[in-house]
């Protein structure tokens, strides 16, 4: 397909201060990825509250990414469809502050299941936000535009899990899930300030969602990236937290532990948007891959807390590295009218790590112990990201002729 500059982007340009929408949006992503992350810290461990087993606990935080998959497609394809992206953008906030309510509130584990499911539906948003703020740039420029997005994104996680444990020792776990629920009205009051003007609505055609699907520059930058999240909700966001309270770490020094995490991953944001042009893409794929194996291997030996936070400072940048290369790369090529549908199907891929992650590692933990399990994570995320990231240089060899 040609590549083309947005239409609805000029029209929207030329009457709007560009500055203005791009605070609006960021604004928005900042209270919205706040929301979701206030209470995301200590989850494992306050679900640790509701029952003892631990592959009921990766049940739990798997629905986070289970029903992303699940939604994030045929989101972009409506969103395309009707020619409207705002009204799927605020269902999606409020969803994420009745989520957050839902678990906080939560009185058993099986409440926890549906507050996180909720959530999962809420993050399904993120595919109409990246595409949204992606079109006020040329395409030529997505991967710097997704670049910029996703430094607010973990501006906004890196501060909001910075407070969890503070949270937690100030009010107990329910003030975080409390917060999240205003700072999700925030984020919709920021989009509801925002115009839209509607785009020529693109009718689904399983033929041209199937020719989106199969290309090669779409799908395998979504695989590699799914591979990424596996390995990221298998450690960081899932079973690390608990192996650092094994360890003596206090809700404030669990919460640090994210905040960091999230601090390294956005200096990696940081570095994606600067030396992408340099070194080029792919390299930078590879090097994501080598940090993240490495951090989780770390985990898996760590017997100290300081061991910890440095595999949590390695798998930070490696996320931050690949995750916004991995995501502009896949729709740097994709018509305007197609984004959204190019886009739900990146995050639908990725989010099936995401699910995959915390549920295939909680049985694993339950079975062998945290830090085995990591290790199974480390050599499988270091074995099948580099064969998919040789299989990305070829795919791309094929399509120049090289």
């Amino acid at each position: 397909m040609s590549q083309t500059t947005s239409q609805p982007a000029k029209v929207i340009l030329s009457k709007t201060n560009r500055n203005l929408l791009l605070v609006l949006y960021a604004s928005a992503v900042f209270f919205y990825w706040v929301s979701m992350y206030l209470y995301v810290p200590t989850l494992p461990v306050y679900a640790q509250t509701k029952t003892t087993n631990l592959a009921m606990i990766g049940v739990v935080l798997a629905q986070y990414g289970l029903w992303q998959a699940i939604i994030r497609l045929p989101l972009g394809i409506a969103a395309d469809w009707v020619g409207w992206r705002k009204p799927f953008i605020l269902a999606g906030f409020f969803l994420a502050a009745l989520g957050a309510w839902l678990m906080g509130y939560a009185g058993t584990i099986d409440m926890m299941v549906v507050g996180r499911a909720v959530t999962g539906f809420a993050a399904a948003t993120w595919v109409l936000l990246v595409v949204a703020f992606s079109g006020l740039f040329p395409p030529e420029e997505a991967v710097r535009a997704t670049a910029l997005l996703t430094l607010v994104n973990s501006v906004g996680r890196m501060l909001a899990t910075g407070v969890t444990g503070s949270l937690n020792q100030l009010g107990g776990y329910t003030l975080a899930f409390d917060l999240a629920i205003v700072a999700a009205i925030f984020s919709m009051a920021a989009v509801l300030i925002v115009p839209e003007q509607r785009r020529p609505p693109k009718t689904p055609s399983l033929a041209n969602i199937g020719r989106l699907i199969s290309r090669s520059d779409v799908l395998v930058p979504s695989i590699l990236s799914a591979i990424i999240q596996y390995a990221s909700w298998a450690s960081t966001f899932g079973f690390i937290p608990i192996l650092a309270k094994d360890l003596g770490a206090t809700d404030v020094l669990q919460s640090l532990l994210t905040s960091m995490n999230i601090g390294v991953m956005t200096v990696g944001n940081l570095m994606a948007t600067t030396i992408v042009k340099r070194i080029g893409p792919r390299n930078m794929v590879y090097l994501s891959f080598l940090l993240m194996s490495g951090g989780i291997f770390l985990a898996a030996s760590a017997n100290v807390l300081w061991m910890v936070f440095a595999a949590q400072a390695i798998t930070g940048m490696a996320s931050g590295i690949g995750y916004p290369v991995l995501m502009g790369m896949s729709i740097q090529k994709v018509d305007e009218r197609e984004r959204a549908t190019a886009m739900g199907l990146h995050q639908a891929v990725y989010a099936i790590g995401m699910f995959a992650g915390p549920w295939l590692s909680g049985i694993l933990a339950n079975a062998y112990g945290t830090q085995p399990m990591f290790t199974i994570t480390a050599i499988a995320t270091f074995v099948v990201g580099f064969v998919g990231t040789k299989w990305l240089l070829s795919e791309k060899k094929k399509q120049t002729g090289g």
